[in-house]
């Protein structure tokens, strides 16, 4: 199954059922350790926040409970990933923000991400690696919006 002449097609129905085991397996996959993980996962949340992040904000979107958040928050700020800062909009609550360190991280790890991609794809033409990174970041983008509507029509 590493090629793509020798990767027989599924139903459709089954397709469809594999796609939660695939994601799976490629977050058990990724080339970097748990800590590494935790890490990439909180700057990218805070990175792609619309707006302002706080650390009961990172738990939502994380799926995970605030003391967990809490901690790994707390080591990311002790490694210089993060720092907290005043709101801007509301002086009394304290948000978090990337450093520069954080970005560099950030950077670190998207590049480590895409030479793993390219060496399991090796056997894939080009124009397959380009559709199936625009269709993962797309389904990525509306899982957002699809879990922030989800999260609105619970409050």
């Amino acid at each position: 199954m590493s090629t793509a002449s020798s990767f027989e097609q599924p139903s459709d129905d089954l397709a469809l059922d594999q796609i939660g085991p695939a994601l799976s397996r490629l977050r058990r996959r990724a080339p970097a350790s748990s800590k590494d993980l935790s890490r990439n996962l909180v700057l990218n949340v805070i990175a792609d926040a619309p707006g302002e992040m706080t650390v009961g904000g990172l738990a939502a979107e994380m799926g995970v409970a605030q003391p967990v958040a809490s901690r790994t928050v707390a080591a990311c700020i002790e490694e210089g990933l993060l720092c907290r800062a005043a709101s801007q909009a509301d002086g009394r609550r304290t948000v978090l923000e990337l450093t520069e360190h954080g970005e560099a991280e950030r950077g670190r790890f998207a590049a480590e991400q895409r030479r793993a991609f390219q060496e399991i794809t090796v056997a894939w033409s080009p124009q397959e690696r380009v559709q199936f990174a625009r269709l993962l970041a797309r389904y990525g983008a509306d899982a957002t919006t699809w879990s922030r509507k989800r999260a609105g029509s619970r409050d």
